[in-house]
């Protein structure tokens, strides 16, 4: 009974500590939420102070700007409005400007209206007056007015002709002036960058002997070896008294060289019979080609010209055996390459076309003995068929004047052919041709109306012709100068160029007694 008493008195204690803890807690935690309201209503209220003072400040900026805005307005508005007000007034000004102004224009109208008409009655008045000074005109001279203005027409036109000449003389000195100095710098510069050697032209050649016994095994028995060696080579054997000595002749340089070279090897063999001959001339032809070769070769390489075919570079070595006029043409053609070359750098032209069109240009030398027909067009077919350029075959043929010049670099190659072969000691000319050349030009400008005499002077570059005074005034000389070179152009065929001086003069003769 005591145990249960002492249970349930700690029931009951523990019951009332529980109580007491619990209500103990509730006072604490109601106190602390008393205090924590206290502060949250204490923040909103400071929240909401500090919240009005932002809308406050708010509402003044907002104020503030809005007048700032409208200030702005007020003053765009006005500079607005002050504007139009100036440009009413402007255009009012203009309006009062163009009214004065259309008024000015009418005054001016109605005044040139009234001089029209005053113009228009002088004008009656005039062609009356003319009307009547000419028929007075015609009836004082006896003419009439298709033959007085034919007589004038006449006049003016023999004093045009005047003037255009001396204006055509004037114009011509200076141009000529301007353009010899240009051509003579190219030219001049041209001829000290590029100089060749010359050969003389020949159409025999001598091989030495050893001795006057060697012309006798030359000749043979009965003349078999000599025979055989002209048949073989194509070439004639001169054997006469020159001492240790054989003249080679023959218009084929090709050959030539062949008949020397295989007589010098059947001299230094010793055994010459028409077996040996044969097979020395085989030797020489051989050996020749070679050297053909080689020079077309060289020649190429001494221009910078690339893919050439090889029939023309051997065409270009068969040129080394070729003179004109005493001139060596293959290193003629070298030479007029490397002119157009230069020429063409300076003009601003195709250089490397103009250097292959120079060296190509004579080609048909090379066997103008095989094919009939004039070199140009030999040389051009050539080029043609081993398949050159249309400038290069252009340029070749327009060389010597066959066909007009087309292209910068024809005429380059026309100019370097000329200069190549016109310069002193480049060719000589025989005697024959030379007087002919001569007496064409002096026939030529005799055959113009007027000229008392013609003189071909300087080697025939220059023709000076003497005109009557009395038939041919000064204007007329200039004209006579340029038709007579016209003919000479047209009728002649020469290198380089040829001067037409005409000369008028009048001498008065008296005698003091």
């Amino acid at each position: 009974m005591e145990v249960w008493v002492t249970i349930a008195i700690a029931v009951v204690t523990l019951l009332a500590g529980a109580l007491a803890g619990y209500t103990y807690r509730r006072n604490i935690v109601e106190a602390k939420t008393g205090k924590a309201e206290e502060a949250v209503n204490r923040m909103l209220e400071e929240a909401q102070k500090r919240a009005e003072d932002i809308k406050k400040e708010r509402i003044l900026e907002a104020k503030e700007e809005a007048f700032r805005i409208k200030s702005e307005s007020d003053k765009e508005l006005r500079e607005r409005r002050n504007e139009v007000q100036r440009s009413e007034r402007r255009m009012l000004q203009k309006e009062e400007s163009l009214d004065k102004k259309q008024d000015t224009m009418e005054r001016r109208e109605l005044a040139i209206n009234k001089r029209e008409h005053q113009i228009d009655a002088l004008e009656e008045e005039i062609n009356e007056l003319r009307e009547r000074q000419l028929h007075q005109l015609e009836t004082i001279s006896g003419l009439s007015m298709d033959a007085a203005k034919q007589m004038l027409l006449a006049d003016v036109e023999r004093d045009a002709r005047h003037e255009a000449a001396l204006l055509m003389r004037d114009i011509e000195a200076k141009t000529k002036e301007e353009a010899d100095k240009r051509a003579r710098n190219i030219v001049s510069m041209a001829i000290q960058r590029c100089a060749a050697d010359h050969v003389a032209e020949t159409t025999v050649s001598v091989v030495p002997l050893p001795n006057d016994e060697m012309k006798g095994r030359i000749i043979g028995r009965e003349g078999r070896n000599i025979r055989a060696l002209e048949t073989a080579t194509g070439v004639d054997l001169i054997i006469d008294d020159t001492p240790e000595a054989v003249i080679l002749s023959g218009f084929d340089p090709v050959r030539r060289e062949i008949a020397r070279i295989a007589l010098e090897k059947l001299i230094l063999d010793g055994r010459i019979h028409p077996a040996r001959i044969e097979e020395m001339v085989e030797k020489a032809r051989r050996e020749v080609d070679n050297q053909i070769r080689e020079a077309g070769e060289q020649a190429v390489l001494d221009v910078d010209v690339h893919g050439l075919h090889h029939e023309l570079i051997r065409l270009l070595g068969r040129l080394r055996y070729r003179t004109s006029y005493g001139q060596n043409v293959l290193r003629h053609s070298i030479e007029v390459a490397h002119l157009a070359g230069i020429m063409a750098a300076e003009l601003g032209a195709n250089v490397a076309l103009a250097k292959r069109a120079g060296l190509l240009h004579d080609t048909g030398k090379a066997i103008d003995h095989e094919v009939e027909g004039p070199h140009v067009q030999i040389g051009a077919d050539a080029a043609k068929k081993y398949r050159e350029n249309n400038q290069v075959v252009h340029c070749i043929l327009a060389h010597h004047n066959d066909i007009e010049p087309q292209t910068v670099e024809a005429v380059l190659v026309q100019a370097a052919d000329a200069i190549s072969a016109a310069r002193p000691g480049a060719r000589r000319e025989t005697l024959e041709s030379y007087i002919k050349r001569l007496e064409k030009l002096e026939e030529i400008a005799n055959s113009f109306e007027g000229v008392d005499s013609s003189y071909a002077i300087q080697a025939g570059r220059e023709v000076r012709i003497v005109v009557k005074p009395e038939c041919v005034n000064d204007g007329d000389t200039i004209i006579m100068a340029k038709e007579i070179a016209k003919r000479i152009e047209a009728e002649m065929e020469y290198p380089g160029q040829i001067k037409v001086n005409v000369i008028r003069e009048t001498r008065t003769v008296d005698y003091a007694k």
